[in-house]
């Protein structure tokens, strides 16, 4: 976590280098901006630069002037650092933005360890002791569907509604604060790589990224044709494209850049196996001469999926000059 730490008074000056100390434990990428730098370049100028460029940013100050400079530069809950005030006296230590999915409330915590502050945090679902449903999100690396959906289950849970949490694979344990049902309930938290999920109460849909996509295809292939028809097939199949976590293909493919492109759509990883890495699994697929001869296997997508850990769900799909096949971990 690179953190910037912003002091406008000489004692906060003396506390930052205190936090520098203590937080290299667990940040190597930690600035600080004294009150001499702050005067100089100017609170606006310190606080723009604070909040694009670092995930946290600790102020020693009051929670006004911290207030004042962030405001202009607060984007969204999904994309915001985690803010902490420090007041001039370390009395106290605030979680002020992004408590959640920046961080924020844990950061406060070793904040005011460090400096012997009591740690102030305001969100309604940890003083309920409550699991909040971003929080769970990023604890287990799952994308929120939607942050609308998240802060109307968060709501349910507060107001003390029954919320049913459901895991399609069964691998996390049910958070607290929600019941092992889908009956009789106000709100679901889903966990799922599915597109679309059948249920008519207000749920929050958290994708899995779970899914290995197996391509293979001709040489310099269309890039708009892949995507369109990777997308194609992943709706067919009620697959979300954001629960994709692996394309794999053979090494001669590695610089395709339709294939390329794909993965950063997708934004997932990228593994390549050598000839020699398929041609030990591909006699349990069906293979193309042509393809034998001109690459030296004749299969590459499904061989793909089985090299990257998964399961096939979705056997050798041939669509027009490339192959699909997709499996899932």
């Amino acid at each position: 976590m690179k953190i910037a730490i912003i002091s406008v008074t000489k004692n906060g000056d003396s506390n930052s280098l205190v936090l520098k100390e203590k937080l290299q434990e667990f940040s190597e990428n930690i600035k600080i901006y004294f009150k001499s730098e702050v005067k100089t370049l100017g609170l606006n100028n310190v606080c723009k630069e604070a909040m694009t460029y670092y995930e946290a940013v600790i102020f020693i100050s009051s929670t006004g002037i911290a207030v004042r400079g962030i405001a202009p530069f607060i984007k969204s809950k999904d994309k915001d650092p985690a803010v902490v005030v420090v007041d001039n006296s370390s009395k106290y230590a605030i979680s002020l933005l992004s408590g959640h999915l920046g961080g924020a409330n844990k950061l406060t915590t070793l904040v005011s360890e460090i400096l012997g502050a009591e740690a102030i945090i305001t969100t309604a679902t940890d003083n309920l002791n409550i699991k909040a449903p971003d929080l769970f999100a990023k604890e287990n690396n799952l994308i929120i569907d939607s942050l609308k959906d998240c802060k109307d289950i968060a709501a349910l849970l507060v107001e003390g509604k029954k919320v049913g949490f459901y895991d399609e694979d069964n691998k996390l344990d049910i958070p607290k604060g929600y019941i092992d049902s889908l009956e009789g309930v106000d709100g679901t938290m889903y966990v799922t790589n599915k597109l679309n999920l059948n249920t008519s109460k207000k749920t929050l849909k958290l994708i899995r990224k779970n899914i290995v996509l197996g391509i293979g295809c001709r040489k310099d292939y269309d890039e708009d044709t892949m995507e369109k028809t990777v997308f194609e097939v992943l709706e067919k199949y009620n697959l979300d494209i954001r629960s994709v976590k692996v394309i794999g293909t053979v090494e001669i493919k590695a610089e395709e850049k339709a294939i390329l492109r794909l993965q950063k759509k997708l934004s997932c990883d990228l593994n390549i196996f050598s000839i020699d890495d398929i041609r030990k699994v591909e006699h349990k697929y069906e293979g193309s001469d042509f393809v034998r001869k001109t690459i030296g296997v004749g299969s590459v997508c499904e061989p793909s999926v089985e090299l990257s850990g998964a399961e096939i769900l979705i056997d050798k799909l041939k669509l027009n000059g490339m192959t699909l096949c997709i499996g899932k971990l």
